[in-house]
C-alpha cells in the first residue's frame, strides 16, 4: 500500500455494541441549521456514520440519506428507518454519483480520515454549492465536583495512554484541522444529557481507548471505576447533568449567493 493512502483501522469494533447504545445524542438545533444551510434537502451523505447516531436525524430533514461506514460491525448495530440507507464504504470511496450531494456530514470522525482523500471524494460528489460539516465533541464534564474528577482522572490516567494520537485533533475542537472549504461560522451548540450511573459508565465502556485497555489487559477498566464513582453517586439510578463541548467545521465547496457575507470566511 502507498505510503500516502492511510490504511481504515477499525477502533470501535471491540466496543461497537456500546457505541450503539450508550453514545449521547445531538443536538436537533444542530440539524435544524445544517438543513438551513444545505442547497437543497434532497440527499444528504452521513459518512463514517457508526451506528447511525445522526444518519437518523438527517432522515428528518432530507428526502434521502446514505449513511456510509468502513466498518461492518458498526453498521450492524445501526436503526432501521425508511429515509436511510446504509452502505459499507470508506470515506474516501462513497459510490456516489458526481455533483449529486446536498450536504455532507461527518459526525465525531474527521479525524480518522485521509484527509486529502477524503476531501477530493467531498468536492466530487458535493453539488457546486453543497456543504460538508464536521463535528466532534470532547471531554465531558459532571455537574458534581468530586464525580468529576474521578472521571477525568479516569480519561487521563487509566486509558489516557491507549487513546489513538488522532484524539488530540478532538480535543483541540477540530481547530488544527486543514479544511479548504468556503467556512461558515456556526452557531454555538451544546450537548448536555442527564445520566444515570449505568448510562454513563455504559458510555465509557464505547470509547476506544477502552477496548484498547481491554485488548492490552485482558480487564475492563470501568469495573474499578463503577466502585468508585458508586460511592461518590448515591442512588445509581438518580441523574446528573452530563455536557460535552461540540465544535463544528463547516463550509461549501462554493459560495452561495444568498449567503451574507458575515456568515462565512475563505480559508483558502
Amino acid at each position: 500500500m502507498p505510503a500516502s493512502i492511510k490504511a481504515f483501522s477499525d477502533h470501535f469494533a471491540p466496543v461497537s455494541g456500546a457505541y450503539a447504545d450508550f453514545r449521547p445524542r445531538y443536538p436537533a438545533a444542530l440539524f435544524d441549521w445544517l438543513a438551513q444551510i444545505a442547497p437543497a434537502r434532497g440527499l444528504a451523505w452521513d459518512c463514517a456514520c457508526g451506528s447511525g447516531q445522526a444518519s437518523l436525524d438527517l432522515a428528518g430533514h432530507f428526502a434521502h440519506v446514505v449513511a456510509t461506514d468502513a466498518s461492518a460491525a458498526q453498521l450492524a448495530g445501526a436503526q432501521p428507518h425508511a429515509g436511510v440507507e446504509y452502505r459499507q464504504a470508506p470515506a474516501e470511496a462513497s459510490g456516489l454519483a458526481d455533483a449529486s450531494v446536498d450536504l455532507i456530514c461527518v459526525a465525531q470522525a474527521l479525524h480518522w480520515f485521509d484527509l486529502p482523500r477524503f476531501y477530493a471524494e467531498a468536492r466530487r460528489v458535493l453539488k457546486p454549492d453543497g456543504v460538508l460539516a464536521g463535528w466532534t465533541y470532547g471531554v465531558q464534564t459532571l455537574e458534581d465536583e468530586a464525580v468529576n474528577a474521578c472521571v477525568q482522572r479516569f480519561y487521563r490516567d487509566t486509558v489516557g495512554p491507549y487513546w489513538p494520537p488522532e484524539r488530540l485533533l478532538v480535543e483541540q475542537g477540530y481547530r488544527t484541522l486543514d479544511f479548504p472549504f468556503a467556512e461558515f461560522a456556526p452557531p454555538a451548540f451544546a450537548m448536555s444529557e442527564r445520566w444515570a450511573l449505568p448510562r454513563l459508565l455504559g458510555y465509557f465502556r464505547s470509547w476506544s481507548a477502552t477496548g484498547r485497555y481491554i485488548t492490552a489487559h485482558g480487564t475492563d477498566p470501568v469495573l474499578a471505576l463503577a466502585e468508585e464513582l458508586a460511592l461518590l453517586w448515591g442512588d445509581a439510578d438518580s441523574e446528573r447533568r452530563v455536557t460535552w463541548p461540540l465544535a463544528i467545521r463547516a463550509g461549501q465547496r462554493a459560495f452561495r449567493n444568498d449567503v451574507p457575507e458575515e456568515g462565512r470566511k475563505m480559508l483558502i
